[in-house]
């Protein structure tokens, strides 16, 4: 796929939606932190049910490492894997007060020191809250970008550093939000609605496996 082609489809995603954002809801970087942990193999309105109790109640490090292990479970029980998330949620929050005077730390590597968090939430966090131009790659993104050929790669971390070096830099910032967002509701894994496809006649997915 060629440049121009690139920057016709991301012209069109953001003429669509000017300002993408994710799907979780939160009002502060740390509130963001602990509900994108909390979708690791979860959707995000489940994530959002759960936060939607948690955060009236606990929505500061020193709240939520405050209700324990114990405590924080019976707010997140209907997320998956909820057991180790709030281990890691709590002694992330105990590093937080620690390390960091309680705020989220800006940085990638402070990031991923902290329980539960890797490449792929720093990469959000980054994004989302502090406006770093990363690309947080999840199984969306990595549909998307192989399936029209915007960023092929045989895994995530390859698809991640192709779109970090194609996407136009213009687009960079919110490129991770158009793809994930279109790979959820228009480019989805088993049935694509090409048929509804707003860049369609840009995409490179052979005409033969599109759905008819």
């Amino acid at each position: 796929m060629n440049r121009e082609k690139r920057t016709e489809i991301f012209t069109r995603l953001r003429d669509q939606n000017p300002h993408p954002t994710t799907e979780l809801e939160y009002s502060n970087p740390f509130e963001l932190l602990v509900a994108v942990v909390l979708s690791a193999q979860a959707t995000d309105v489940g994530v959002n049910k759960a936060t939607a109790r948690l955060f009236p109640v606990a929505n500061t490090p020193e709240a939520i490492y405050a209700l324990g292990v114990d405590g924080l479970k019976q707010y997140i029980k209907t997320i998956g894997l909820f057991n180790s998330k709030a281990e890691n949620i709590i002694q992330l929050c105990r590093m937080l007060i620690e390390l960091h005077d309680s705020q989220v730390p800006p940085s990638r590597e402070d990031l991923e020191a902290l329980p539960g968090v890797g490449r792929k939430t720093a990469n959000v966090v980054l994004n989302t809250a502090f406006g770093h131009p990363t690309m947080a790659v999840d199984t969306h993104i990595f549909r998307v970008s192989n399936r029209t050929r915007i960023a092929p790669g045989k895994n995530v971390l390859e698809v991640e550093k192709r779109l970090l070096k194609l996407v136009p830099e213009e687009f960079l910032r919110d490129a991770h939000h158009w793809l994930i967002l279109h790979g959820r509701y228009t480019c989805m894994a088993r049935k694509p609605r090409c048929g509804e496809c707003l860049i369609a006649d840009l995409c490179e997915y052979p005409p033969s496996k599109r759905p008819t």
